[in-house]
């Protein structure tokens, strides 16, 4: 059987009287389609004048195409390569997909959903959605301004789709076998700045240290920082070792702020991230980051467009 041409679509469309609703659906599938060759022309303009991945040398010549995208031989040590080759996106398929996938990222969409709305297995989707957003979220301040806010907040760690457990299963909604926090958790260290730029750690299981502090905070606060943080002796421990100004807030004996030292720019962003996770269901360890630079991301708002997270996700570590 024929199919219609795009002249006898159009012009059965002109003879129909399409109501409100209709005209909606039609613009919003129109403006969800995306040419393949946008995609390429992205890739190749966030990617060009980049070096080799391999050497770092900036000699190289063409050497044909491959999946829609030009490669390039090192003259200095022979390799070959294209703009993905070192990038989270190396060897994904399917580029005409992937910025109304992004889309359903910056929509914090799960990944069953995201599947069914850009019309990919739902494996598909989940190794996109740990592809693209571990590239985008490289996007993150160098270090932050003078007065920073620092917390950890905890959750119970999971070993959602592991194949082989380290402890006997739990119910969903399963709660610690001891009291407090304990190496059955995850611990997220956050610091946020009094301008909003935010940078996120997972340190792994159990209360955070002072070594952990060292190596997570100390290169990213200038030597001026005014350090603002609750009443845990462990900063206090840090700040004394790194010379850094400390002024803690005693929020367990119900002190919230004395003047403008408080951390309730930290501990709302902790809260906006604890409901946001609501909707994935259950968030495995090893993607606990992932999920955090995503919500960075997402609260940043530097990277609105699909083109943005996808740029981002292009350049090279």
């Amino acid at each position: 059987m024929r199919g219609l041409t795009f002249d006898e679509l159009f012009a059965m469309l002109l003879a129909v009287q399409l109501s409100p609703d209709d005209l909606s659906r039609l613009r919003e599938w129109i403006a969800g389609i995306v040419d393949p060759a946008e995609c390429i022309a992205l890739i190749e303009q966030a990617a060009a004048g980049r070096p080799c991945p391999h050497c770092r040398c900036v000699r190289k010549h063409r050497c044909g195409h491959a999946s829609g995208l030009q490669r390039f031989r090192c003259l200095g040590c022979g390799h070959s390569h294209n703009a993905l080759t070192g990038t989270p996106l190396a060897r994904l398929r399917k580029k005409e997909l992937w910025l109304p996938y992004l889309q359903c990222v910056l929509e914090s969409r799960t990944v069953r959903d995201a599947a069914r709305v850009v019309g990919v297995h739902r494996t598909t989707s989940f190794r996109w959605r740990h592809r693209f957003v571990p590239g985008a979220m490289r996007d993150r301040p160098p270090t932050l301004s003078a007065i920073v806010e620092a917390d950890e907040t905890y959750r119970l760690e999971s070993q959602k789709g592991a194949r082989n457990l380290t402890r006997p299963p739990r119910k969903r909604g399963g709660v610690a076998k001891r009291r407090g926090i304990n190496r059955e958790h995850d611990c997220l260290l956050v610091a946020r700045d009094r301008s909003g730029r935010t940078l996120d750690f997972h340190t792994g299981r159990g209360q955070v240290t002072v070594g952990q502090l060292h190596e997570c905070l100390k290169p990213v606060l200038p030597d001026d920082a005014l350090l603002m943080t609750d009443g845990a002796i462990v900063y206090q421990h840090f700040a004394e070792q790194a010379g850094i100004t400390h002024e803690a807030v005693n929020v367990e004996a119900g002190v919230r702020a004395r003047g403008a030292i408080h951390v309730q720019n930290v501990n709302s962003w902790h809260s906006r991230f604890k409901s946001w996770l609501v909707r994935f269901r259950g968030v495995a360890s090893r993607y606990l980051i992932h999920y955090s630079g995503w919500q960075r991301v997402l609260d940043d708002r530097r990277l609105t467009k699909p083109a943005h997270l996808l740029c981002a996700a292009v350049q090279l570590g």
